[in-house]
């Protein structure tokens, strides 16, 4: 799972396409939860990092 960032919050996702314009956040259904453009975005942390206390957070 992904958190991704942005001004308005956060949103989780299980995965997500970078675009010419921003990203793409798609559930694990592969259903499109949301765009955010890139101007919009703050981060994008695997959270997978979380789970293990010796691995650090990855922010994409």
């Amino acid at each position: 799972m992904y958190r991704v960032l942005f001004p308005e919050g956060q949103l989780e996702c299980a995965h997500y396409e970078r675009t010419e314009y921003g990203i793409d956040l798609y559930d694990e259904d592969d259903e499109t939860v949301a765009f955010i453009p890139y101007s919009n975005l703050h981060a994008v942390i695997d959270e997978a990092g979380f789970d293990d206390d010796e691995t650090e957070p990855s922010v994409v």
